[in-house]
């Protein structure tokens, strides 16, 4: 289904927002609403689900917080994010300094959180039972811990020396984190720790080449503006100015040397990309420009790139539960992207003889015509 992902004619998300749109997020729970937060404040409510039951739909916008709400943010919304557990909260992070925590009934702020400087990121955990903390990369190098409960900033990791671009909770263990920074470094932090880091990622892997000028332990020659790990949450991949993704082991720290080739990015804040899910192989949906790259992640092959865009593709997120993809650019639209439905085959034709042509190249390891194994 992956591999046939293509933009949809007959599902239309209606179009809300006046301005780019930077991060999207469908909750885990049913993976039926959407969130999309805009470059002009505005945050939206969509339902994904087709209530019509007729092939030609639109997701509706459900409700918006939109310019003249009393609490809308006063820029850009960089970031929304559901609380991972249930749909009656939602948080979202502004270019406005400040961190807030929606009740979806109300549309009201529960919480608000005060930064000193521009936030870039933030994520709460999809795993966490012992702690309800948000972290929060800002224009400042100390990575913000902000306590749900206690509403305050418990904690601080000091260690980057630019602004945290991009923060990431590891999906396997609760306390650890991941952050990407301006300064070419991707640190992994344990924070229950005193000192916090466990590891700075390095691209040499400690051997660094006699002939390269490059600064000790980066992860990119350029800023890291991106992270997102694989859904077993061993690896981890980041994304970088130096147009290179990286694919890491998330408990040794080391470099994989998957090689995707150039990944275009000339994003100047975060880039929000995306895994698949229940998919083997599995895939990573990369911004790229105008449209979305499809690459394998363990092998680094470019499938497709996705193009229906009109300008550069900000963010994007994957709906699991039809292995559907949804994308948000700056030219104000939000695309689905649906598995095309195959040709029907000829009865008298058996699988072992479709020819090959219909198979993509990355079908053809994990194929089984037994009905048993799948």
């Amino acid at each position: 289904r992956v591999l046939s992902l293509d933009l949809n004619k007959d599902r239309d998300v209606e179009r809300i927002h006046g301005c780019g749109i930077n991060s999207l997020d469908i909750e885990p729970v049913e993976g039926r609403y959407m969130l999309s937060g805009g470059s002009d404040g505005v945050i939206v409510l969509y339902d994904l689900e087709n209530f019509s039951r007729k092939p030609c739909y639109t997701c509706k916008a459900v409700c918006s917080i939109g310019r003249s709400h009393p609490d809308v943010h006063k820029y850009s919304v960089e970031t929304v994010q559901w609380y991972p557990h249930d749909t009656g909260m939602f948080t979202s992070s502004s270019f406005d300094k400040t961190l807030k925590i929606w009740d979806t009934n109300t549309l009201q702020p529960a919480d608000v959180f005060h930064f000193d400087g521009t936030v870039y990121s933030h994520h709460m955990s999809p795993v966490a039972t012992k702690h309800c903390l948000i972290a929060v990369g800002t224009k400042s190098p100390k990575v913000q811990l902000c306590d749900l409960k206690s509403g305050s900033c418990s904690h601080i990791l000091q260690g980057h020396r630019q602004e945290v671009l991009a923060v990431s909770w590891s999906p396997r263990h609760e306390y650890i984190l991941a952050t990407a920074s301006a300064d070419g470094r991707a640190k992994l932090w344990d924070v229950r720790r005193a000192s916090g880091c466990l590891a700075t990622l390095d691209q040499h892997n400690g051997e660094k080449s006699r002939t390269s000028s490059e600064a000790v332990n980066t992860a990119h020659n350029g800023r890291v503006n991106g992270l997102c790990y694989t859904r077993d949450g061993l690896h981890l991949l980041t994304i970088g100015t130096d147009d290179r993704m990286r694919l890491w082991n998330s408990s040794t720290g080391e470099n994989t040397l998957v090689n995707y080739g150039k990944v275009c990015n000339e994003s100047r804040k975060g880039l929000k990309f995306t895994v698949s899910l229940d998919c083997n192989p599995e895939f990573a949906f990369v911004p790229y420009g105008s449209t979305i790259a499809v690459y394998t992640i363990f092998s680094g092959e470019l499938i497709t790139r996705l193009r229906g865009h009109y300008s550069t593709v900000d963010c994007c997120v994957f709906q699991p539960n039809f292995q559907e993809l949804y994308s948000g650019s700056r030219d104000c639209n939000i695309l689905a992207w649906i598995p095309a439905l195959r040709e029907a085959i000829p009865d008298d034709s058996s699988e072992k003889s479709l020819s090959r042509q219909h198979l993509n190249p990355a079908y053809e390891d994990a194929w089984s015509s037994s009905e048993d194994e799948g």
